[in-house]
């Protein structure tokens, strides 16, 4: 019922940006909040950023003034701009979609972040 793809990661040094991209595809609901969860190697996935379709944002503290999350809503796309990278944000990015009214998450499979000198 619903897809989610995202795009963007790669390699980057030490102090560098990225901007990830994700999309949720639907032909049949409504998308509500959308985010990114990181999970590194050894560790939990956590939340690093939601946003809801009114615009209201969330972030971890530990990314609070370096990442910025932002969305296009007629496209149901979400953005993620990493910036100030630091080699602890190095995981795979994973997006999250949820459904407005019907409920239920959806994920995309991920997209690898390397901060690597």
């Amino acid at each position: 019922q619903v897809q989610v793809v995202e795009s963007g990661g790669g390699l980057v040094q030490p102090g560098g940006s990225l901007r990830l991209s994700c999309t949720a595809s639907t032909r049949s609901f409504s998308i509500g909040t959308m985010g990114w969860y990181r999970q590194a190697p050894g560790k939990q996935r956590e939340l690093v950023a939601t946003t809801t379709s009114a615009g209201s944002t969330n972030y971890a503290d530990s990314v609070k003034g370096r990442f910025t999350i932002s969305r296009d809503n007629a496209k149901n796309t979400v953005f993620l701009d990493l910036n100030s990278l630091k080699p602890e944000d190095t995981a795979v990015y994973y997006c999250n979609a949820k459904l407005r009214f019907m409920g239920g998450d959806y994920w995309g499979q991920g997209t690898q972040v390397t901060v690597s000198s």
